[in-house]
């Protein structure tokens, strides 16, 4: 396949009210794309979608509100996509939640808060917008993972297990579409400063303590602006690239993780263990 082209296309942004969602739709739209953005936040995604209006008027940019969380708002959200948005060449599962704590201080539906917007929402949107990708040679679907996809830490069991998901999926779909010629590319982006850890939920088992000291260590991981982040989506949308991995906290892990596939924890923990006074 050629580039991507975005210029005249529609692209689809799921998690677009903020962080990189919007700054993936403030980019695509200085490219060309029409948009179509999703997020809960209702408030959050009208300023964005009033924002881009007033900046390219020329395309068309429509707007959708729905808890990724809620399996029967992401149904019949897949439902009105794939009838209103039939001209679709680009779908960005972008959307993503987080939860803190052991697998013994989690909740069985805490768990799954998190594998139905981190996974579930990725195949039902995937699923009923594939027709419309598929009927667009030359479309792109682009599913966002984490590094926490590439290795699983202490503490991240719903988290991890959600993301890697997500590159499984991602890479057996983009096998299948290799000869409709529509391209697939999987993100691991590593610390992005987004709005992720401020909204992370916490076990119902895991003590205040914990808490705060993890939230603490979990937000001086994330100092890429989302802004570089998009650049560096959009540019591998454009290249066709199959993986992304996004700075170095998403690179060091993954090199580790080929040479030490059964025991980079017990590297990666000590180097993260607080320092003894």
């Amino acid at each position: 396949m050629g580039p991507y082209a975005f210029a005249g296309g529609s692209a689809v942004v799921t998690g677009a009210a903020s962080g990189i969602g919007e700054a993936l739709a403030v980019q695509l739209a200085g490219r060309g794309s029409n948009l179509v953005l999703v997020d809960r936040d209702e408030a959050g995604l009208t300023l964005v979608a009033e924002r881009l209006r007033a900046a390219h008027p020329g395309l068309s940019i429509a707007t959708h509100v729905a808890d990724l969380s809620d399996d029967g708002q992401t149904d019949a959200l897949a439902q009105t996509l794939a009838a209103e948005h039939p001209e679709t060449t680009l779908l960005v599962n972008n959307a993503g939640v987080a939860l803190g704590g052991r697998f013994d201080q989690v909740t069985l539906e805490e768990f799954d808060w998190v594998m139905a917007v981190n996974f579930r929402a990725v195949v039902r949107l995937t699923h009923a917008l594939l027709p419309a990708l598929k009927a667009h040679p030359g479309a792109h679907l682009v599913n966002v993972s984490s590094v926490f996809g590439i290795f699983a830490p202490a503490g991240q069991a719903a988290y991890s297990a959600s993301k890697f998901a997500v590159r499984g999926f991602s890479e057996a779909v983009r096998h299948e579409l290799a000869e409709n010629r529509v391209g697939v590319t999987v993100v691991h982006p590593g610390g992005i400063k987004t709005r992720i850890a401020e909204s992370a939920r916490t076990g119902s088992g895991v003590s205040i303590e914990e808490y705060e000291a993890g939230r603490a260590q979990f937000s001086k991981l994330l100092t890429m602006p989302p802004e570089k982040a998009a650049g560096m989506i959009v540019r591998a949308i454009e290249k066709r690239r199959p993986r992304l991995l996004i700075g170095w906290t998403a690179k060091v892990p993954d090199v580790l993780v080929r040479l030490m596939p059964g025991s980079y924890w017990k590297l990666i923990a000590r180097r993260a263990a607080p320092a003894k006074p």
